[in-house]
């Protein structure tokens, strides 16, 4: 791909009808944060969806990203997470409000509950989601979120939150990569119309040395990060790799003028291996 905004996005249209993008940019505190390739992921690339969370530290730079780069409001697409210590119903829509006025924005695309644990004493961490999850229905309800999701839900986080709230998560994102697959999961999400949002889909790199990687990346005449992140995309989960160097934000772009055969797929499912690279949820009760 040559001048970088010469391609839309596609999208995934969620339960509620809300178009997100498939592909955008993740941001976290491991491997570092560049507040200039960020923009240079909006600006010159054609990136519309950014992820970050309080957790990650970065919302007042991402304010400046979203100022400079000259993209409307409207055309963006904002996911920020509440972290599990203010899992209260007032504190956490306090901490919605102070994320949307550190990150300049009068609303949320998508706000989600970060981790299915809670930091907070006294109650079970079953109590404490339901508690914050009805703070985030009051939140879409009047408007000031497009859409509300959860990260590292695995099914019986989701069986339980159904069982204790009105609306059933937009989205879910959790770890997926060649090497983590919870199909499981993501067939759950799909029979409970739950979109399935993966991160780390490149295994903070491991996945880049893999032969079977290498391999379809030299029969596709592509790099091994847009074999992985092709993969993810044909899987049907919006993806969002993160880097701090401009020119791998760009190489992540391309990945829509290609598709890989089925037994190509079919040959990256066998690398799974259940290895986490990231958090794991599956013991938080």
């Amino acid at each position: 791909m040559t001048s970088e905004q010469s391609w839309t996005c596609p999208t995934v249209e969620l339960s509620n009808g809300v178009q997100m993008p498939i592909l955008g940019i993740g941001t976290s505190q491991v491997g570092g944060f560049s507040q200039d390739t960020v923009l240079h992921a909006v600006r010159d690339c054609g990136i519309r969806l950014i992820d970050t969370s309080k957790y990650n530290g970065f919302e007042v730079e991402l304010a400046e990203v979203i100022r400079a780069s000259g993209v409307p409001r409207s055309d963006l697409w904002i996911t920020n997470k509440l972290w599990p210590e203010d899992y209260g119903y007032e504190t956490a829509k306090k901490a919605f409000q102070k994320s949307c006025s550190q990150m300049g924005v009068d609303y949320l695309d998508i706000y989600m509950l970060h981790w299915p644990g809670s930091m907070l004493p006294g109650r079970c961490n079953r109590e404490q989601r339901a508690e914050a999850w009805k703070a985030l229905e009051e939140l879409y309800e009047k408007g000031l979120c497009r859409s509300i999701g959860v990260s590292n839900f695995m099914i019986h986080h989701l069986e339980q939150l159904k069982e204790d709230c009105n609306v059933v998560p937009h989205v879910n994102q959790v770890e997926y990569h060649p090497f983590q697959q919870p199909n499981k999961l993501m067939e759950y999400c799909r029979q409970e119309d739950i979109a399935f949002q993966g991160y780390c889909p490149l295994a903070k790199g491991q996945a880049l040395s893999n032969p079977t990687i290498i391999q379809l990346a030299q029969k596709y005449g592509r790099t091994p990060a847009q074999i992985c992140i092709r993969w993810s995309i044909q899987n049907g989960a919006i993806t969002i790799p993160k880097s701090t160097k401009k020119e791998r934000v760009a190489e992540n772009c391309q990945v829509f003028g290609f598709q890989l055969e089925e037994e190509d797929m079919k040959a990256i499912n066998k690398l799974h291996d259940g290895r986490h690279v990231s958090w794991d949820p599956t013991n938080v009760e």
